[in-house]
């Protein structure tokens, strides 16, 4: 099975408030240490695959450039990056190779990088269309940005182009929330997603919420029933345009999913590389039915000696994941191809969850199909916490 690869590119032009990753600012004399690292780490794939106890195809159908703002690195450095993996990997004609950017960061030297390296697809990181919002928490783009850059990879040829948003920022009301979905669909990308504020530890604006403070524009953060409403308001719109939803947090038109996150999502294998990257293989072991391992998460501790974190996924939790992962698509999970991989008593706990969740009205069950309802979507956390038996 064609493999899908990851890239992580921490670093950032600044730290968004919000932002939970394992990404910074950090000065560019480290750039091409880490390029050179993560060049160096695809060129041990193989070694890496087997000392991990997994199998290792070396076909490729997806690429992802994630962080971070990968279009923060020289356009030279990305190729770099491009050429590495062709030389190790054999990507496929047609494969979907997909670039995050942060608006104001696709110079013309750049877009002509990513051509070259064989980018045919880009996720904006915009988050809101609303300048008073996306500046609240650190973004340094406004609006007219956005629409430049769009315009700009269209006239290059890439057309495949997602927008990100956030519903719940700071100052964000349901009036400012329906112009950031108004623009979206307005400005023709065929893909979107949408996501809840997190609010946690890992983040400044998380931790300022925690605490009661003001600090990071905190007092002005919508109530959790706004930011509910917001999403929801984001799916009818969406909807209403033709870019349905297929998962939580994201929307496409027909044709425009993402097939690289699809793969996380269906339990295809991957492989990433870079800082705090995770890796899923099929376990070259009977034992097992995976094998899951990621890198650390502080770039100093991936450019000295890293240390993988291995996790042997056994044929139970493997049925774990693909209730978890699965039900994060509209189209839910077909219980019969689960039954047919694991047995089918191994589905007893999981019919007893399920039959509690729909009479709790979180989920749907037709025939043999079992998808999350609009509230279980809106409560997937919690959903999926029925499905965790270990």
């Amino acid at each position: 099975m064609p493999l899908g690869v990851y890239i992580s590119v921490p670093f950032c032009r600044t730290k968004c408030s919000y932002c939970n990753f394992a990404s910074d600012v950090f000065s560019r004399a480290a750039f091409q240490r880490y390029v050179e690292r993560v060049c160096g780490d695809i060129e041990n794939a193989g070694k890496t695959a087997v000392e991990m106890g997994g199998r290792l195809d070396r076909t490729v159908d997806s690429i992802y450039l994630g962080g971070g703002t990968p279009t923060v690195l020289d356009p030279g450095q990305l190729e770099q990056i491009f050429a590495a993996l062709r030389r190790e990997f054999s990507v496929q004609p047609g494969s979907e190779v997909t670039v995050e950017c942060a608006p104001g960061t696709l110079s013309p030297g750049m877009l002509e990088g990513l051509l070259r390296c064989g980018v045919n697809r880009v996720s904006l990181g915009v988050q809101s269309f609303v300048d008073q919002e996306a500046a609240a928490v650190g973004r340094l783009h406004k609006h007219s940005t956005v629409n430049d850059d769009i315009a700009r990879l269209r006239a290059a040829g890439i057309t495949n182009i997602n927008v990100d948003l956030i519903a719940g920022l700071p100052h964000q009301t349901a009036e400012s929330w329906q112009t950031s979905l108004h623009e979206t669909v307005a400005s023709g990308a065929p893909h979107a997603s949408v996501y809840m504020l997190e609010v946690d530890e890992d983040s400044r604006l998380g931790r300022e919420l925690i605490a009661g403070g003001t600090r990071y524009h905190a007092h002005f953060v919508p109530d959790d029933d706004a930011t509910a409403d917001f999403y929801l308001a984001a799916c009818r719109a969406l909807a209403a345009s033709g870019i349905s939803q297929y998962e939580i947090s994201n929307f496409a038109r027909p044709g425009f999913e993402s097939r690289h996150n699809l793969k996380y999502w269906t339990r295809q294998p991957y492989l990433g590389f870079g800082v705090d990257a995770h890796s899923m293989l099929y376990s070259s072991s009977s034992e097992n039915e995976s094998v899951r391992f990621s890198t650390p998460d502080s770039l100093d501790q991936y450019l000295g000696a890293p240390v993988w974190r291995k996790t042997a996924v056994s044929p139970s939790a493997a049925i774990e994941e693909m209730f978890f992962l699965g039900l994060r698509l509209n189209r839910g999970v077909d219980l019969r191809t689960i039954g047919g991989r694991a047995g089918s008593d191994s589905l007893q706990s999981a019919k007893t969850a399920i039959a509690r969740l729909a009479a709790e009205g979180l989920m749907d069950e037709t025939g043999d199909v079992v998808r999350l309802t609009a509230r279980g979507r809106l409560l997937s956390n919690e959903v999926f916490q029925s499905f965790l038996v270990s």
